[in-house]
């Protein structure tokens, strides 16, 4: 049966073989049998890691052992966790408890042996801890951090001027850091008109774009190939395509300069890589470095903190919205799984609302005079 990733090691079964501290070594054994079972299941070696990390540290907690585990020590867990100068995030909370689920899901799977292994062992075996009731839901309140939104149109200009402006005012006195700032510009306004991740932004590569056979007007940038979007609990990076639409396609003269050369062909690291935003020591900017430069940006603007650069993504969404798009191909161009975390994405403006509202009571009243029988 070894056979089986993740099933009891023959070395433990063996009759012969006296176990010393059996109940550390079984443990350890348990996760090394449920790392081989999750790298079969193609999760990455981070994610594993993580949840073997989590595991590990609620057998600290707890003193005890998984054949001896119960509902109230999941449930002291969470509240040690909560608590403190540094309580965690529900988001976190619920990774956490769903790791140690995933575990005991493992263990009292028969196919496993684990379950009959510890009977005869310890004269227990190990069991499910973790239920509905006594982990966090996942609800619209908590599942996007509080005060983050989407930019204001006025904002997102503000913003875009004041960025225009620095770019101008270095290029002026000679220094150096006009080029960077005009490549973080440029990056900024690109994860607007596409609803990008950070991630997915620093990914993109100058081949990545291509054209829209239904829209020839956009030539090579009609759309992109976003290759590292996110994935699923546990997956790999997925793809997508998203299309350059009308009311964004502003950004095909961006991409046609930046891609020729007067753009990204400045940095001298740009000729060894085909990263779209090359650094000046190297092929591809750090993940953190377009995050780290939006929050200066924003500061220097007087926005409030909350504001990240996910917040574009809001932005792409909510204007996407209020400009007529069915949320179904919104939540197509943003690769999100559920049409509920789009909704989530989406804080449309008062002015939107209320136009809303406007055309809804303007059709009520044509349809009523409509009903009214002729004199």
């Amino acid at each position: 049966m070894d056979a089986v990733p993740g099933h009891v090691p023959a070395v433990l079964t063996d009759g012969d073989v006296g176990l010393f501290r059996a109940d550390e070594r079984v443990f350890e054994a348990m996760l090394v049998g449920w790392r081989a079972q999750m790298l079969a299941r193609g999760l990455t070696s981070q994610t594993i890691k993580a949840r073997c990390g989590v595991v590990a540290r609620f057998q600290r907690f707890t003193g005890t052992f998984p054949w001896h585990w119960v509902p109230g020590d999941l449930e002291d867990f969470q509240a040690q966790r909560r608590s403190g100068p540094r309580p965690i995030s529900l988001t976190t909370l619920r990774a956490d408890s769903s790791a140690v689920a995933a575990f005991c899901t493992y263990l009292t799977t028969p196919v496993y042996g684990w379950a009959a292994f510890c009977q005869q062992v310890f004269g227990d075996v190990p069991a499910q801890v973790v239920f509905e009731w006594n982990t966090p839901r996942h609800t619209a309140d908590d599942a996007v951090t509080p005060g983050r939104r989407a930019f204001t149109r006025a904002e997102l200009q503000r913003l875009f001027d004041h960025l225009d402006d620095h770019i101008d005012r270095e290029h002026a006195a000679g220094s150096k850091r006009w080029l960077p700032a005009l490549r973080d510009s440029i990056a900024f306004k690109v994860c607007y008109a596409y609803g990008l991740r950070r991630r997915e932004l620093t990914m993109l590569e100058v081949g990545d774009f291509g054209p829209n056979p239904h829209v020839p007007a956009y030539g090579r940038f009609g759309a992109v190939q976003v290759r590292w979007a996110k994935g699923t609990t546990g997956s790999g990076p997925r793809r997508r395509t998203v299309l350059t639409v009308p009311e964004f396609d502003w950004v095909v003269g961006l991409l046609q300069f930046w891609t020729g050369p007067g753009g990204r062909a400045r940095f001298p690291t740009a000729v060894s890589s085909d990263a779209l935003w090359p650094s000046e020591r190297a092929g591809r900017l750090r993940l953190g470095s377009l995050g780290d430069a939006f929050a200066g940006l924003r500061e220097e603007v007087g926005l409030p903190p909350e504001l990240g650069l996910h917040c574009l993504r809001h932005s792409y969404v909510t204007h996407l919205i209020e400009a007529g798009y069915d949320p179904a191909f919104v939540q197509t161009q943003v690769g999100h799984a559920h049409a509920s975390t789009t909704g989530l994405y989406t804080s449309v403006s008062s002015d939107f609302k209320q136009r809303t509202i406007q055309q809804m009571i303007a059709a009520r009243l044509g349809a009523g005079l409509e009903e009214v029988p002729d004199a």
